[in-house]
């Protein structure tokens, strides 16, 4: 009967993210976006949020350029009631060129109430990180932490383990965007 409970409250709290997720992306203006920011991925949701990146913290332009890798989600939808949820797709480039899709899970237990969107974003500093990503099964442990994008937020930011996660609140009632715990799956282009 827990365990009955538990997967119904886990698909509550899925389908509040997936809700938040869809209300908060409605509300995006293409006029906020600037044209030296812009970006052509062939995914307008990749495309408006590595935009949105760029123009809250121009300084992300030179992890774009130097990264060997990044991985987009633009939309993460995240939801809690004592046990949390998140839930988000992306797409994954090699050298600015997409070679695959990913997506995020996450579940959290503790002190939480509330639902928020954000955008994250994985860069990953060298080919053995970019690797490790891609080769399956790749995942956060409870202290990774994201930088929050704020205008002049990436000076200061560096690369942990190979890798540099930012994220970009879109709306909703939590602020907080914790990325620990995270699990990513990767499936190739084809």
């Amino acid at each position: 009967m827990k365990i009955r409970r538990t997967a119904l409250l886990i698909s509550f709290l899925s389908l509040l993210a997936v809700l938040a997720t869809q209300t908060v992306s409605a509300g995006w203006d293409p006029k906020e976006d600037k044209a030296e920011n812009s970006s052509n991925t062939g995914n307008r949701d990749v495309d408006q949020a590595i935009s949105r990146l760029k123009t809250k913290d121009p300084g992300l332009k030179l992890f774009f350029k130097k990264a060997y890798g990044y991985a987009v989600f633009p939309t993460v939808g995240k939801a809690g009631f004592g046990l949390g949820g998140a839930y988000g797709e992306g797409e994954v480039y090699r050298q600015g060129k997409f070679i695959g899709t990913s997506s995020l899970s996450q579940l959290t237990i503790g002190f939480q109430l509330g639902g928020q969107a954000y955008t994250e974003i994985i860069f990953f500093k060298n080919k053995h990180a970019l690797d490790d990503f891609t080769g399956g099964n790749f995942e956060f442990n409870a202290q990774a932490s994201a930088v929050a994008v704020t205008a002049g937020a990436s000076a200061d930011a560096d690369y942990d383990n190979g890798v540099a996660i930012f994220t970009l609140p879109k709306g909703g009632l939590m602020y907080e965007a914790s990325v620990g715990g995270q699990k990513f799956s990767f499936d190739p282009a084809r």
